[in-house]
Order: structure tokens, then C-alpha cells, then sequence
């Protein structure tokens, strides 16, 4: 049986000091959605994100829902935990979304031996001259196996260091900051207890 243990809530006055930690109990497959954008994109998500993703334990959504009815949906899905995007605080003069259990700044996910940091924006190009170490302990407040990210609309899987990945699902309403339509979902699944594997898929009807 799937267990989330939450520690801390979230707090709209201090958010940049929480995190959300997190152990996870039998899990093989996890979906992962971000940047859908709600009510921008279109007043609610699109059918297809829940076929996509009716055989995961656990959804991971990288930020900028900007309305707790996102949450709603895919919790008819599967748990779902989920960190906050700019969008969600306030940015362009958008309302600021309230506070949910489910929801932090950033989230730290422990799933058999390994680490999972969910946050809304993170830079691993080296050319820019930000160090993902330090990101991870800002963010985390350790390393991390997997990054979890959005922000971009761009999906991505790549290594960022010697030990670590990063995946951005992209966005799966507003692919590539374009107009609505059928955007990237992402994965992560468990094979072994040392084993994962990820992969972006775009939606289809």
C-alpha cells in the first residue's frame, strides 16, 4: 500500500524555506506532468493525460498548475505530489494558489535507494555558470539521483553529473510554448532496486 509521509506545510508567508520530505512504499512507475497551466491553457486537462497515465503509482507535477483543481483531477489517477512554479506565486499578476497537503516549494522523495528532488526550475547548463551542486543542496539540501523539473516546456532527460539525472517532462498543454494542444508526459519507472529507467512520451488522442 502506498504511504506519503508529509513533513511541514506549506506556508504562503516563508515559502522559500520548506520542503517537502517524502518515503515512498511500492512504487514502479511514476508519471510525471508539469506547466499545465489551468485556466490559461484551458479550463481543465485533457482527457488523454488520464489514459497516459492510468498504470502509475504516484504523479510528480513540476509546478505552475495555477489552480488546485489540477490536483483534484489527477488524484482520481493516482497520490499525487507536486511543487510550486512561479505561476503559482504570483508571477505576471496571477493570484497566488492557496496552500494544499500535497503541494511545497520543493520536494525531496525517497524511493527504495534512491533520490528524488522535484522543483519548478533548475539549471544544469554549464555554460551559465550555476552549479547543480549547489542547486540540489539549496533546493534539497542534499544530492539527488533524479531531478524532476519543468519551467521550460521543453522536455529533456540527460545526465547533469557524474551521478545524477535531470528529466522535464515539458509541458503537457502548452508544449514548447506554443498555443494549446497535445503536449509531453514524462516517466520514471523502478526495474530494480538499483535500476530506473525514463522516457517522455507526447500525448495522442
Amino acid at each position: 500500500m502506498l504511504k506519503l509521509i508529509l513533513i511541514g506545510k506549506n506556508n504562503l508567508d516563508n515559502l522559500k524555506s520548506k520542503i517537502g520530505v517524502h518515503s515512498l512504499n511500492n512504487i514502479n512507475l511514476i508519471g510525471l506532468i508539469s506547466d499545465t497551466h489551468i485556466p490559461e491553457a484551458g479550463k481543465s486537462l485533457w482527457p488523454e493525460i488520464f489514459n497516459a497515465f492510468k498504470e502509475v503509482d504516484i504523479i510528480l507535477h513540476a509546478g505552475d498548475m495555477h489552480d488546485l483543481s489540477v490536483l483534484n483531477e489527477l488524484e482520481k489517477i493516482a497520490p499525487v505530489l507536486a511543487c510550486r512554479g512561479n505561476g503559482d506565486d504570483g508571477s505576471s499578476g496571477r493570484p497566488i494558489m492557496p496552500s494544499h497537503p500535497s503541494v511545497n516549494l520543493n520536494q525531496l522523495i525517497h524511493i527504495n535507494s534512491f533520490s528524488i528532488g522535484l522543483t519548478h526550475s533548475f539549471i544544469f547548463d554549464p555554460r551559465l555558470g550555476i552549479s547543480v551542486d549547489n542547486q540540489m543542496q539549496e533546493k534539497f539540501g542534499q544530492d539527488v539521483h533524479i531531478v524532476v523539473a519543468g519551467d521550460t516546456h521543453v522536455p529533456v532527460v540527460q545526465s547533469i553529473s557524474h551521478s545524477s539525472y535531470i528529466i522535464n517532462s515539458g509541458s503537457a498543454l502548452l508544449p514548447y510554448n506554443f498555443n494549446p494542444q497535445l503536449g509531453t508526459v514524462g516517466y520514471i519507472e523502478f526495474t530494480g532496486s538499483k535500476e530506473f529507467d525514463m522516457w517522455i512520451e507526447v500525448l495522442h488522442e
